[in-house]
């Protein structure tokens, strides 16, 4: 294929160059800068890693919160053919050391949120460890430690913006997410793939160059990535800030005037929660679209998110990593009068949520669906294939990753259960792995058992989760003890009992994940001690089913009775 065929993430920055001289692209902080002067930041930067000695398909980790450098250094990678890997900055250093080995980055970039990681992490195949924002004063006189500003200054040829190249297979990040083992599996996905998948989110959402885009899912994962990008091919403006919270988040609405934003549903009760907390005074009028992934928003929390965005149109979206986020659009409400689309209508909602399962709506206009059926029911294994479909996990696709299943057409399992209804929607029934999807977080109940089960006091544990309207799913762990230990929520405040008494309680527990380097969001909200035999397919294999059943019943009860 002509080079000049070949799609490439860095295309956009032709368009963001010739934007209006005295036009924003990026906020942060009191940080402003033009589209020209932030291609040119992005150019001075590759330049840099190119004189560093970066090569083709060379991989660098990031590991940093959202900033409008983290925006230069995705680009410039990509520009110079290589691939980025974010890490996830809630890691602890052990997830963050797994990361590492297993995508051998030659070069490891962090900011000051996650500096201490610049000596605590390493790889066999690292070179060179990179400041992205400062210098801090701890690494002040490490001359091993290199910063932003000093690749940018010492660059062998400022490039032009069409002087990109691409790496083997045309593979341009690694975005990770966690195995059934517990173990993180690094999806690789393509510049068609963002590309498509950014041109997708323009189509069904209606993004332009008049948004301005608020950063409030971090880069680190494929929607806010692939949001980022679709509103850098656009040349939006982009308001960043480093880490959400719901009052930044709405008073920065209103200093910027922003258009649109995308959330999972913690992020949306949190904005509710800190409207009330305002006396409901709070009606950010310049939103006008708003895409919620991670899970379905409930009715009354939509109902509540429409009262602070009246204006706003309301989309969900329906994705996965694998997929470069995603696969389906339904808009859950739309303020103009004569939309037919809106489900709210004279104050009257039609629920999308059914006993069988939650409508996602239809798939983008580039995804292939359909349904595996495995008996003469209409449910089965959710399947997809086409340009989204990422080209492989990393380490089984390096040699080969060209002639990888998804770029020959093979259909992606996306591990879900779900059908299809007479007009084209998708129904989610369920997940065919167990995962659970707790504050837009994916949790492997596989990972969290094994840590459960180092403990001397635990004979067995099933984790599940539970439908909760502020996470989407609350983690929930049956524990079965051993011999002689005993059970207590009274020990509340999780100090040291083990020299005294065999005793084990939620809080206990918790500080037990903790210890054993468990990421925050997987640590189980709830504990239930389980005085039975867990309940087992006839080949051994615990009815997860079953169990998430009766831990439901029981959340219920104690809720009722609070």
């Amino acid at each position: 294929m002509s080079n000049y065929r070949r799609p490439h993430i860095c295309q956009c920055l032709s368009r963001l160059s010739s934007v209006k001289s005295d036009t924003i692209v990026t906020v942060y902080g009191h940080r402003r800068l033009t589209g020209r002067e932030f291609v040119a930041g992005v150019l001075r930067l590759a330049g840099g890693l190119i004189r560093l000695g970066l090569r083709n398909g060379d991989v660098v980790a990031i590991a940093a919160v959202n900033s409008d450098c983290y925006l230069e250094w995705l680009l410039a990678v990509a520009f110079i053919g290589g691939i980025a890997a974010p890490l996830n900055y809630r890691w602890s250093l052990k997830e963050a050391q797994t990361g590492m080995l297993m995508v051998e980055p030659v070069l490891l970039v962090t900011d000051e949120n996650c500096s201490s990681w610049i000596r605590s992490v390493d790889a066999p195949s690292l070179k060179w460890r990179v400041l992205m924002d400062s210098a801090s004063k701890s690494f002040a006189n490490d001359r091993d430690i290199l910063t932003s500003e000093m690749l940018k200054q010492h660059y062998m040829l400022l490039p032009s913006p069409s002087m990109y190249r691409w790496a083997p297979g045309e593979a341009v990040v690694i975005c990770f997410t966690s195995g059934t083992t517990g173990k993180p599996k690094g999806v690789t996905i393509s510049h068609l793939a963002i590309i498509t998948q950014s041109l997708a989110k323009v189509a069904m959402v209606g993004y332009s160059e008049d948004d301005v885009y608020l950063h409030t899912a971090p880069l680190v994962h494929i929607g806010g990535l692939s949001s980022a990008m679709a509103m850098l091919m656009v040349g939006a403006c982009h308001v960043l800030l480093p880490k959400f919270d719901a009052e930044t988040a709405l008073k920065a609405t209103g200093q910027h005037l922003v258009t649109c934003f995308i959330t999972v549903p913690t992020m949306m009760s949190d904005l509710v929660s800190m409207n009330r907390a305002k006396g409901c005074r709070i009606q950010k009028a310049s939103v006008r679209k708003i895409l919620n992934g991670g899970g379905s928003l409930s009715n009354e929390l939509l109902i509540d998110a429409i009262k602070i965005f009246p204006k706003a149109k309301i989309l969900s979206a329906y994705g996965m990593t694998e997929t470069c986020s995603s696969l389906t659009f339904m808009t859950l409400y739309d303020p103009k009068p004569e939309s037919n689309s809106s489900i709210l209508r004279a104050e009257k909602f039609i629920s999308i949520h059914r006993p069988q399962g939650i409508c996602v709506g239809k798939p983008a206009p580039h995804v292939e669906l359909k349904i595996h059926l495995e008996n003469s029911s209409s449910t089965g294994k959710i399947l997809t294939r086409g340009p989204h479909v990422m080209l492989g996990y990393w380490g089984k696709v390096q040699v080969n990753i060209a002639g990888s299943e998804s770029s020959n057409g093979a259909w992606l399992e996306t591990g879900d259960i779900g059908e299809i209804d007479e007009f084209g929607n998708l129904w989610l029934i369920g997940r065919s792995n167990g995962r659970i999807k707790s504050g837009g977080e994916n949790v492997y109940p596989e990972e969290v058992e094994a840590v459960l089960l180092q403990h001397p006091g635990v004979l067995s544990a099933v984790v599940t989760g539970v439908a909760e309207t502020r996470l989407g799913e609350m983690v929930v762990a049956c524990v079965c003890l051993k011999e002689k230990w005993q059970w207590s929520e009274e020990n509340l405040d999780g100090s040291d009992t083990s020299g005294e008494d065999l005793l084990l309680s939620s809080e206990i527990l918790r500080r037990y994940c903790r210890t054993q380097n468990l990421t925050g969001f997987k640590i189980p909200k709830r504990f239930f001690r389980w005085k039975k035999h867990f309940p087992v397919t006839s080949t051994g294999k615990v009815r997860r089913d079953e169990v998430r059943r009766e831990v439901a019943s029981l959340v219920q009860t104690l809720n009722s009775s609070l």
